[in-house]
């Protein structure tokens, strides 16, 4: 579609970052919204926004075709972070209808395949929210993202590469399907024209179904690693978060919340949705996290581990000055 104009949040996190050069690429005129303000780019109009705000949504949403919600409050460890979530989506879809936005997409989580934990039910209230709207919405739902800069690729290539032993509590037996970075973009570029005669949910798999275990292993064969297993099924999600904080540099309580959502299989219903987009074959497991790997060398990559280790410093600092002004 010729003159196609997008808006992209979150366009800074991890999934932004791919997503914009790949539209500009696709020619597609794209708008990016940035908490704080950005030097401007030949190829991409910024806009400084805070997407729970009508009157900025309303100054970033105009003229817009179809527009990516791809934010979260997951970070920082808020405990309200999902009443907010949905709250901000729910403006979102009111202020993009009354903009005459024609599309809305949205990358979520896989259902579990019991009861999700506060994380996973957020992400798919969003999704349902958006979804119940006046823009038509096509929600993506992928479960691990293998790439340099996700929450859960840091998680599991820490664990992978500094752990002298491997030990697996009764979740790393969960069952999930990851998927590419690459792959996640194809979908969503995809996503700003497929058919869609209403709104609709498509799970997003990556092409092989492995256990955390699995995931571990295999990141660790890469590294040339041979990494002794010790099964240790009392070892609960909960305190295995605290474990994780001790070896992963992942923000603690992101890599929390992503432990909790793993204690049941993350699979998904189809993939119908690569047939509907004609999407090339995907990245397996290997080459994903290899060029995930290689990724984070490249100086785009560190400046942005630089800066989500900066940002991560400065939340602990503020979180443990807060705790020192507590009284008792």
């Amino acid at each position: 579609m010729g003159g196609m104009r997008a808006l992209v949040t979150g366009a800074t996190g991890f999934v932004g970052r791919a997503l914009v050069p790949a539209l500009v690429r696709a020619g597609v005129e794209v708008r990016a919204t940035s908490r704080k303000p950005r030097a401007p780019e030949a190829a991409v109009s910024w806009v400084t926004c805070d997407v729970s705000s009508r009157e900025g949504l309303g100054r970033a949403l105009e003229g817009i075709d179809v527009a990516y919600f791809l934010v979260h409050g997951m970070g920082g460890g808020a405990a309200n972070y999902a009443a907010h979530e949905a709250e901000t989506a729910r403006t979102f879809a009111e202020v993009a209808q009354a903009r005459g936005v024609g599309r809305i997409v949205y990358l979520g989580g896989v259902a579990p395949a019991r009861e999700p934990s506060v994380h996973l039910q957020s992400r798919l209230t969003v999704g349902e929210v958006l979804r119940a709207g006046g823009v038509p919405t096509l929600e993506l739902r992928a479960s691990m993202i293998v790439g340099a800069g996700s929450a859960s690729w840091k998680m599991v290539r820490d664990l992978a590469l500094r752990l002298p032993a491997m030990v697996l509590p009764r979740w790393t037996r969960s069952a999930t399907c990851p998927v590419a970075i690459d792959d996640v973009v194809t979908a969503l570029v995809a996503a700003k024209d497929a058919p869609l005669p209403k709104s609709e949910w498509f799970d997003l798999p990556g092409p092989e179904v492995m256990t955390g275990a699995e995931v571990l292993s295999r990141l660790a064969a890469l590294e040339g690693r041979v990494v002794p297993a010790l099964p240790v099924p009392l070892l609960s999600p909960s305190l295995s978060s605290w474990w994780l904080k001790l070896v992963t540099g992942a923000d603690f309580s992101l890599a929390r919340e992503l432990v909790l959502g793993f204690t049941s299989d993350l699979l998904p219903r189809d993939d119908r949705y690569w047939a509907l987009i004609g999407a090339p074959p995907r990245v397996p497991f290997d080459e994903a996290a290899r060029r995930a790997r290689a990724d984070e060398y490249t100086p785009a990559s560190l400046s942005g581990v630089l800066a989500d280790t900066l940002e991560s410093g400065v939340r602990l600092v503020g979180q443990r000055l807060a705790s020192a002004r507590r009284p008792g």
